[in-house]
């Protein structure tokens, strides 16, 4: 698996997990406790809005620290930082290159 599908999967988990929060019954999710949690709020669409950008953020920064621990680019939670070999099934390194850092960026920064 190249490097930039790699990334692409974890964008596309993002996007997966925000409608799963916000549109239970789309793309195969059922109704998870965050989405229980969010409509038992009963916010007026304004305040929907703000949440979801909120989650948003939240998953963006947990995803691209975890793809920038992977490639050796960050630290994740208390531990030195430090790079990590990581192989797909057919036994390709997907962090060899340290590509994984850019298509974190351009997935999670620069494509809204």
């Amino acid at each position: 698996m190249p490097e930039e599908d790699f990334v692409k999967g974890f964008h596309e988990l993002k996007t997966n997990l925000l409608k799963s929060y916000f549109n239970p019954s789309q793309d195969g999710f059922g109704e998870s406790h965050i989405a229980k949690m969010v409509d038992s709020l009963g916010v007026d669409s304004s305040e929907t809005s703000t949440l979801y950008q909120i989650l948003d953020g939240a998953l963006t920064d947990a995803l691209y620290t975890v793809l920038l621990g992977l490639d050796g680019e960050a630290s994740i939670g208390n531990n030195n930082q430090q790079m990590y070999k990581l192989f797909d099934e057919a036994g390709n390194e997907l962090t060899k290159r340290g590509e994984i850092e850019g298509y974190a960026w351009e997935y999670f920064h620069n494509r809204k």
